[in-house]
């Protein structure tokens, strides 16, 4: 049976240098009806365990460390067995939200991720956080992209840990050069495609957010 992408919305706080949010975060599981993987333990761990109805969780992939995209990420560890992965330029940031519980493994730029037959290659892009990664999903025509890129433009730059010209080289070398068709998977809100972002870029330049 072929991969397919199952999406759950959760809802929680985000919280950084000491301001916090509303948000709901989309929860990306890729696999069949037998295993799969969770981007993103966002909020809670109950019902992404809930949508995965059974299949063996093989990880728990972080796109980043803030707090709104890893909450939930131990308890669902603990509830599956599953590692959590997570590039370790983000680890400065993952300790802010679970000081006494490391990652169970590295994530790096080029790296792939097998599941249910489906290729998932790891693109290190860094701006929005330092470890920030996309995950490119050839054979789905997909990239989860986290928080670095949105329908309408890249994610927040305006905090600690994050810078706005480093975001913009990552979208520009790492993912605008992917094919135009692909869909964009973001960490929150709606989907779009990588066609419909690159004509952007200059204006996002231009804003300079």
């Amino acid at each position: 049976m072929a991969a397919r992408i199952d999406h759950l919305v959760t809802s929680g706080t985000f919280a950084l240098d000491g301001g916090e949010w509303d948000v709901d975060n989309n929860v990306w599981i890729v696999g069949d009806d037998t295993e799969a993987i969770v981007i993103d333990a966002a909020h809670d761990a109950a019902a992404i365990e809930a949508a995965l109805n059974g299949r063996t969780l093989r990880a728990i992939v972080c796109t980043h460390a803030h707090n709104d995209h890893i909450d939930a990420a131990p308890a669902l560890a603990g509830a599956t067995g599953a590692p959590i992965l997570l590039h370790p330029d983000d680890l400065p940031l993952w300790k802010q939200t679970h000081p006494d519980r490391l990652p169970d493994g590295e994530l790096a730029d080029g790296q792939e991720l097998e599941i249910a037959g489906t290729t998932l290659q790891v693109l290190h892009t860094p701006g929005h956080a330092p470890g920030a990664v996309c995950l490119y999903a050839p054979g789905l025509g997909t990239v989860f992209t986290g928080d670095t890129l949105f329908q309408g433009g890249p994610g927040a730059t305006g905090r600690s840990f994050s810078h706005f010209p480093t975001i913009v080289e990552s979208i520009r070398d790492r993912l605008l050069t992917l094919p135009p068709e692909t869909t964009v998977r973001t960490g929150h809100g709606d989907a779009t495609t990588i066609g419909a972002e690159a004509p952007q870029l200059d204006e996002w330049i231009a804003r300079g957010h």
